[in-house]
């Protein structure tokens, strides 16, 4: 059994709704294209989309779009990821079709200006030169790139200082063109609204789009060989990641990986890698793993930094952990708090009603359906020891993991 409802409109754009007895909506609009859809030499190029998507509408210039929403008191913002472009907003619930009258400008009617693309070029460098300046972010991206070196997956979501400056308006045009079908695209609303009231509401903004369906042809990324690369860099301390490439969203082991991941440096202070690195060695204040499925790849990852006479210690212990799970499969109740944690976590996520609305939507453009927490708990509980051994064996094993270190110039 469902705990929402659909209904797509005649243009292929899906209406996705969870009732919530609330005062406050939570919405957004998901259109299947990110930074991996970008053509060589077009870098950056999603992401500067979703910045200018904000400045100038055929109905409305900048002033008019921002106050639009924050004159009474919504919130509105966006992203862009590697697979995704989100607009998304959080208002009272009677602010809504005030909402969607603006998402359907903002998304069908942007003009794209010369003169505010150079504005909006000018603060992307700037969010670029910010990133770089923190190494503990910038690492990741680094190492997405050795990863998939070549592919567009491997690029960074902003782009470069020299695909950025080149970025012009037939290359907006182009990309949405190419890449915005209705098909895949998801506007989903977490609220207390009657859904044929929704539905009405979404017809009249949202039904008059013209249906568009381009094919997209995203190709499967090859990796990257395992081996240490090292990059010195002017900073005081050493950043590590570890890693290597993971399992798809649909793949069979990905709830088995998720559990895995949590188990060894995901949410609080109990995981493996934080007892064993920071609390009972005390080298490194942040140490955490991560799992990204993407469509048809994923992205396993062990990142800590530490100073650099450290960090060669830090990376023996995290080599230890990785072992461990390699090597010894985890007992009834080992496997019973790894569960029920996992559990417990996903379940206060709940809390946070705009990230639940989001995972619901792509989801949705993902698999064509929701499911519900029981369902999810089924499989986290499904998952055996056994499986979690042949796992860590797959994506632990060493020669399929590439070291990522930062290192101070000396």
């Amino acid at each position: 059994m469902t705990d929402y409802q659909l209904f797509t409109l005649p243009n292929g754009i899906r209406i996705l709704h969870k009732h919530w007895p609330s005062a406050i909506t939570h919405c957004c609009f998901i259109v299947n294209a990110g930074s991996r859809d970008e053509q060589p030499g077009q870098e950056g190029l999603a992401h500067f989309i979703e910045h200018l998507l904000f400045k100038e509408t055929e109905r409305r210039n900048t002033n008019q779009i921002l106050n639009r929403l924050e004159l009474v008191g919504a919130d509105l913002n966006a992203y862009t990821t590697k697979e995704y472009t989100c607009i998304h907003a959080s208002l009272l619930n009677q602010h809504l079709e005030r909402t969607m009258d603006l998402f359907e400008d903002l998304l069908f009617h942007s003009t794209f200006p010369e003169d505010e693309q150079e504005k909006e070029r000018g603060v992307i460098l700037d969010e670029i030169a910010s990133y770089l300046d923190q190494p503990e972010e910038a690492i990741q991206d680094d190492f997405e790139e050795l990863l998939f070196k070549g592919h567009p997956i491997g690029q960074n979501i902003l782009g470069t200082p020299e695909s950025v400056g080149k970025l012009n308006g037939d290359n907006i045009r182009q990309f949405i063109s190419a890449n915005y079908n209705t098909n895949e695209m998801i506007f989903a609303v977490h609220g207390n609204y009657d859904f044929k009231k929704l539905v009405a509401l979404s017809q009249k903004y949202f039904g008059a789009v013209a249906g568009h369906q381009p094919q997209k042809n995203r190709l499967t990324p090859c990796v990257t060989p395992s081996g240490i690369h090292i990059i010195n860099k002017p900073i005081s301390q050493t950043h590590c990641i570890i890693g290597g490439e993971a399992y798809s969203s649909s793949h069979a082991n990905k709830w088995g990986l998720l559990l895995l991941n949590n188990l060894l440096g995901g949410i609080g202070m109990s995981s493996r890698l934080n007892l064993e690195v920071r609390e009972k060695h005390g080298i490194a204040y942040t140490v955490e793993s991560n799992y990204t499925p993407l469509t048809d790849t994923g992205i396993f990852s062990i990142y800590f930094g530490t100073d650099t006479e450290k960090a060669a210690k830090a990376s023996k212990l995290i080599h230890k952990e990785l072992k461990k799970l390699r090597d010894q499969k985890l007992g009834s109740l080992q496997l019973h708090q790894a569960r029920q944690k996992f559990i417990g976590q996903i379940a206060l996520a709940e809390e946070n009603r705009m990230s639940v609305i989001i995972a619901m939507a792509k989801s949705m453009i993902d698999f064509n359906q929701v499911d519900t927490l029981e369902e999810i708990f089924e499989k986290i509980n499904a998952v055996s020891a056994e499986q979690l051994l042949e796992i860590s064996n797959e994506i632990f094993d060493p020669n399929r993991l590439i070291t990522l270190l930062f290192e101070p110039k000396q």
